[in-house]
C-alpha cells in the first residue's frame, strides 16, 4: 500500500517526504523495523521512541510517523508524518494494512477489573460450540483459529492485535472474544476495532499505580463504550453490562439513549436474571430468565461470581449470534479456565484451590466463595506484586483476614521493591487475624498445605495460571499449580 493512501485513516496528519513510498507494515518496536515498516515514535513513561530512530532508519524504515517535526538532519527520502497521537496512527495505519479484519468478525470485547479472562474463555467456548471455529485473545491464551499458544499481554499492541485479528479472518474463524484492558484502552490499542459486543464486568480498585486515581481508572473503561456509541464503525455495537455493579448500573443508564443495552445480574430488572442459585464442589445451578423464557443453567465452575460471568458471557455471545439455547446447553460443559478458582490437589480430605485473585474484591470473592463449600477451616496463601498499585496492599489484607481461619502472607512477583516491604503494608490490614509471613514463596505454600487437615480448604491466590516469579533482577520458572501438588504429595503421613 503506498503511503498517500494511509493518510486519510490518520487523524490530521502533516506529511514530508515521497508519498508514494511503499509500505507493509507498522510498528513503534525498533526490532521489528525491515524494509516497507512505517515506525511510529512513542513517547512513553520512562523511554522516547525517538531515541531509537537511527535503530529504526538502519533496519530500512520506510517512514516516520511521531508526535514531533522532523529532526535537522533527517533524510528528506524517508517520509515523515507529524501527528498528534502517535498511538492512535499505529492503530489506524496497522487496522488499513491488515484489510480491516475487524469488519468481517462478530467480535466481543470484555472490559472490568475483574472476570476479563473467565468470560472472554467462556464466550469463546460458546462461540466455538455454535461456529466451530472462533479467535480468542486475552491473558492466558490466544486462538488465532489455527493454533492455540500462550499469551504475552491481555491486550496487545494494536500492529500485533490487527495481524492476529487478520488471521482469524484468514483461518475461517466467524468471531472472536477479546480481553480490553483499561491499559489497552487508554494507549489506544483497540481504537480502530469494530466491536459488536462490548462487555462490562465489574469496577473496583486496581492498576493505580498507571491510571493514578480510580476517577480516571473508571474513565478509561467507559470512554470505550462512547467511543463506539459515538462512532459504530458500520456496526450495530451492543453493551452488555453488570447491572450488580454500581459504576455498572450507572454506565448502562448513561448509554441507554446513544447504543443498544443488555443487563445481567441477579436482580429483578435484568435482561439475563439468575435465581435459585445452588452449589456444590462439581460447580453451580441457576435458573436463567432471559428474553421472556427460563432455562436451567449449569456450570462446572463455582461461585456467584462465576455465575455473572456465565451470564456475562451468555449475553455477549447470543448479542453476537449465537443461538440463546444452544449456548445455554453448551455452559454446562465449558471449560475450566486455567489459574480461575482451580481445584489443582486433593488428598486426605485437603483441597486446594488457586485462583489469580490480586485485587481485593476479587480475593474476596475467592474467599466467600470457598466459605460456600462450608470447608473446616479455610486457609490463604496470598501477597501482593511489587511496583504495582501499593494502594491495595491492606485492603487484600483485609479481605483475606475477614474471611479466612489463617493467612500466609508471601512474595507475589515482588519485581524491583523490597519484598519484607510489601510484606509490612499488606500487614497493616490484617488486623488480629492468625497469620505468618513466609516471604519464600514455595515454602508458604508447603507450610499452608502441610497445616492442614481433614475438610479443610487451601486457597492459593495472586498468579493463578502464570508460571513464573517476577523478581528484582530476574524472572524464574514457578507455578502456584505445581507447587501445590508437590507440596500435597509430600504431606507428612501421605500413603499411596
Amino acid at each position: 500500500m503506498k503511503l498517500r493512501d494511509l493518510l486519510p485513516r490518520i487523524d490530521r496528519p502533516l506529511a514530508a517526504g515521497p508519498l508514494d513510498t511503499e509500505v507493509s507494515a507498522v510498528s513503534s518496536d525498533s526490532r521489528r523495523v525491515g524494509p516497507g515498516t512505517v515506525f511510529v515514535a512513542v513517547r512513553g513513561g520512562q523511554l522516547d521512541g525517538l531515541d531509537f530512530l537511527p535503530v529504526a532508519l538502519e533496519r530500512g524504515a520506510a517512514a516516520v510517523v511521531a508526535d514531533r517535526p522532523a529532526p535537522e538532519g533527517h533524510e528528506a527520502s524517508i517520509p515523515w508524518i507529524q501527528v498528534a497521537d502517535p498511538r492512535a496512527a499505529i492503530s489506524a495505519i496497522a487496522a488499513a494494512l491488515c484489510g480491516d479484519p475487524a469488519a468481517e468478525l462478530k467480535l466481543v470485547g470484555v472490559t472490568g477489573t475483574n472476570g476479563k479472562t473467565t468470560v472472554s474463555y467462556l464466550c469463546h467456548h460458546l462461540m466455538k460450540s455454535a461456529w466451530h471455529r472462533a479467535g480468542l485473545l486475552g491473558t492466558v491464551v490466544t486462538d488465532d483459529g489455527n493454533e492455540l499458544r500462550r499469551s504475552t499481554h491481555t491486550t496487545p499492541d494494536a500492529a500485533v492485535l490487527q495481524e492476529l485479528l487478520a488471521t482469524m479472518r484468514d483461518a475461517g474463524c466467524r468471531g472472536a472474544a477479546l480481553e480490553v484492558s483499561s491499559h489497552g484502552i487508554d494507549q489506544r490499542r483497540v481504537a480502530d476495532v469494530a466491536f459488536d459486543v462490548l462487555v462490562f464486568t465489574n469496577l473496583s480498585q486496581d492498576h493505580l499505580d498507571y491510571h493514578r486515581s480510580m476517577e480516571a481508572y473508571a474513565a478509561a473503561k467507559d470512554s470505550w463504550f462512547e467511543q463506539a456509541a459515538d462512532d459504530p464503525r458500520g456496526k450495530k455495537p451492543v453493551a452488555v453490562i453488570n447491572l450488580d455493579d454500581a459504576h455498572g448500573a450507572a454506565l448502562a443508564e448513561r448509554l441507554r439513549e446513544r447504543m443498544r443495552v443488555l443487563t445481567y445480574g441477579f436482580g429483578l430488572a435484568a435482561d439475563f436474571r439468575a435465581t435459585g442459585f445452588r452449589q456444590s464442589d462439581r460447580g453451580c445451578e441457576i435458573q436463567l430468565e432471559a428474553r421472556g423464557k427460563s432455562f436451567l443453567l449449569r456450570t462446572p465452575l463455582i461461585g456467584r461470581f462465576n455465575v455473572m460471568n456465565a451470564l456475562a458471557a451468555l449475553a455477549g455471545a447470543t448479542a453476537a449470534g449465537v443461538p440463546l439455547r444452544g449456548a445455554v446447553a453448551a455452559m454446562a460443559d465449558s471449560p475450566q479456565v486455567p489459574g480461575r478458582m482451580e481445584h489443582c490437589a486433593s488428598r486426605d480430605g485437603v483441597h486446594v484451590f488457586v485462583d489469580y485473585a490480586h485485587t481485593p474484591d476479587a480475593l474476596e470473592n475467592a474467599c466467600r466463595t470457598l466459605r460456600e463449600l462450608e470447608p473446616r477451616r479455610l486457609i490463604t496463601v496470598f501477597g501482593c506484586g511489587g511496583d504495582r498499585d501499593k494502594g491495595k496492599r491492606p485492603l487484600m489484607g483485609k479481605a483475606a483476614a475477614r474471611h479466612s481461619d489463617a493467612c500466609v502472607l508471601t512474595s507475589d512477583n515482588p519485581r524491583g521493591e523490597d519484598p519484607a516491604k510489601i510484606l509490612e503494608e499488606i500487614e497493616k490490614g490484617m488486623g488480629p487475624a492468625r497469620y505468618r509471613v513466609v516471604p519464600d514463596r514455595r515454602e508458604a505454600i508447603r507450610i499452608a498445605v502441610h497445616a492442614a487437615g481433614r475438610g479443610d480448604i487451601v486457597l492459593i491466590a495472586g498468579k493463578g495460571h502464570e508460571p513464573y516469579q517476577q523478581l528484582a533482577d530476574e524472572t524464574i520458572p514457578f507455578d502456584d499449580r505445581v507447587e501445590a501438588r508437590k507440596a500435597i504429595e509430600e504431606r507428612p503421613g501421605n500413603h499411596r
